[in-house]
């Protein structure tokens, strides 16, 4: 018996079709069942998936920002836009993907991320830096040095993470400061870095 070599192709296009509805049904549970098989579908699933990145609604974008974040197949300049996308928990979706995918590409949105007027992209964005390690360092610096006090804060805590002598001077400048929160995380770096003894003033 003879038969269409077209069928699987189209089986293959019916699937797609299927679990593209599944991840935008606003049925979680159904979409969270499409994200493993989606990803499955390797390149085959990720120009539509890239098209559903750009709906206008918010739920449909989250759901495949986070299936194209897990994707092995995911690149950098595929989740940074959505740094600044309009709905908070998209950012959110799009720092934790970078997050999970450290890059050198994506310092600087990242930085700017800390910035965020939601506190939870401001902490993922840090999170993201601290993956990549030590070349965000020098923009953390610059951040601490100049930025408003939220963002300091957040890059503070990245580089007592990353833990990288060149942040020390100004580990030790922050030390001279009233922020407590801004102390505590120098205090923090420069302990974790050997040097807690150098910041004791004495009785």
């Amino acid at each position: 018996m003879l038969t269409c070599p077209c069928r699987p192709l189209r089986n293959n296009v019916n699937k797609l079709q299927d679990l593209l509805l599944d991840l935008t049904s606003g049925d979680e549970a159904r979409a969270e069942s499409s994200v493993s098989s989606l990803i499955d579908l390797g390149e085959e699933a990720i120009p539509a998936l890239l098209d559903v990145m750009n709906s206008p609604n918010a739920d449909s974008r989250w759901w495949a920002l986070r299936t194209l974040a897990q994707s092995p197949l995911s690149r950098t300049e595929w989740l940074v836009p959505f740094l600044n996308d309009s709905a908070p928990e998209v950012r959110q979706c799009a720092a934790l993907g970078l997050a999970n995918k450290p890059d050198d590409m994506s310092i600087n949105p990242l930085v700017q991320a800390m910035n965020d007027e939601d506190a939870l992209i401001c902490s993922l964005a840090a999170n993201a830096l601290i993956k990549i390690g030590s070349a965000a360092v020098p923009s953390l610096i610059e951040v601490v040095k100049s930025a408003s006090q939220s963002s300091r804060i957040h890059a503070l805590r990245a580089l007592a993470e990353i833990r990288d002598h060149r942040a020390i001077p100004v580990m030790m400048q922050v030390m001279d400061e009233e922020s407590a929160l801004l102390q505590h995380w120098a205090k923090e770096g420069l302990e974790r870095l050997g040097l807690d003894m150098v910041y004791m003033k004495p009785v």
